[in-house]
Order: structure tokens, then C-alpha cells, then sequence
């Protein structure tokens, strides 16, 4: 059976994406506050019924690349080859996911909008704190099976890798920072990984 998407839903893709585009643009230009759905609406040319169609505000739409992101880390966990450890799983998906990016000519400069902006706004920092929460859940379900220390769950080794990031977007968006967010990771999680390694 053929995996590649349809005309149709790459359409959606595209709408969504642009959507997306939009909603930060305009965060960014005018601040969050003084940002509604309408104006993202009429920057992305859709109607206001149509933005409904795909996002329930404009924190989702804001968040959409996040929701990607993180959904794609999941899919790539479960994409490890079988024997090796839970830890050394969501390591070497994280990595996978920056080579993609990297080949695809991607950035970390729209994370870093969207990290800054959630930092500074309460109603998207809860929303990403909610995606954090499944997204927390779904990679513990994907690591169960994995080998991992004695008596340690798999939501203690998620909750211990998705801390390691989180601490590391905190080191990555300080005033100052040089450091890429890639290297950044790869220093929380060597730390983490004299516990989970």
C-alpha cells in the first residue's frame, strides 16, 4: 500500500503550515496580545471559517511546528532498531530528527520564536505544557519494551529525557547563549545519561 500522502492532505499540510507561519509572524511582529485569529486568517488568505477548520485558537496555530516536531520524535523512537536501550532510543531518535532537519535546510530559529514567545505568555505555555504531557505518555509507551536499569519505569527515563531538554531550551534561549540547541542537548543529556545511559 502507498504511504505517500494524497493530493488532498498534502493541501492540508500546506494550509496548516502556512496557517502556522502566519500566526508566528504576526506574534512576532505585534505581540501575542494584539494578535487575532482574523488577522491570522486574512495573513494566511483563509476565511476565519476555515482557520476553525484546523485549529481550535491561535496558540495551536502557534504551536503547530512543536506538535511536528515532537509527533515526528515519537515516530522516530519507535523506528529504533529492537536490543538497544530506552535511553539510548529517544538519544538516537532525537539525533535522527536533527539530521533530517539538517538535510531539509531547517533551522532552529522558528523554535526559538515559538520557546521565547510561550516563555512570555501564559496561555501558551500551558498549551505546550499539555503537549508536553501527552507527548511524555506516548514515548514512555514507546520505550516499554526497551531494556532499561533495574526497577527504573520507562516514565521515570522519559520524564528524566524530556527534562534534560527542557533545561536545555532554558540554557539555549538565555541572553548571551553561542551554543546551538543541538550541542546544548547533548550536554543536559550526557549529564542525564550517567543515570539512564
Amino acid at each position: 500500500m502507498d504511504s505517500t500522502p494524497g493530493l488532498r492532505e498534502r493541501k492540508k499540510a500546506e494550509t496548516r503550515q502556512a496557517v502556522h507561519e502566519a500566526a508566528l509572524r504576526l506574534a512576532i511582529e505585534h505581540g501575542l496580545d494584539n494578535v487575532t485569529v482574523e488577522a491570522i486568517a486574512d495573513a494566511a488568505n483563509i476565511s476565519r471559517r476555515t482557520f476553525s477548520n484546523y485549529f481550535d485558537g491561535k496558540e495551536d496555530a502557534l504551536l503547530y511546528g512543536d506538535e511536528q516536531r515532537l509527533g515526528t520524535l515519537v515516530r522516530r523512537v519507535h523506528e529504533q532498531p529492537a536490543g538497544g536501550s530506552a535511553w539510548q532510543a529517544l538519544r538516537d531518535a532525537l539525533e535522527q530528527l536533527y539530521d533530517e532537519s539538517d538535510e531539509a535546510g531547517g533551522s532552529d530559529r522558528e523554535l526559538h520564536l515559538r520557546t521565547r514567545l510561550a516563555m512570555r505568555h501564559p496561555s501558551l505555555l500551558a498549551r505546550q505544557l499539555a503537549s508536553r504531557v501527552r507527548l511524555e505518555s506516548e514515548l514512555s509507551r514507546a520505550v516499554a519494551g526497551r531494556a532499561r536499569p533495574d526497577g527504573v519505569d520507562p516514565e521515570v527515563i522519559t520524564a528524566a529525557f524530556l527534562a534534560a531538554l527542557r533545561i536545555a531550551m532554558q540554557w539555549w534561549c538565555a541572553d548571551q547563549e553561542s551554543r546551538t540547541l543541538r550541542e546544548l542537548m547533548g550536554r543536559a543529556l550526557d549529564q542525564m545519561s550517567r543515570s539512564f545511559g
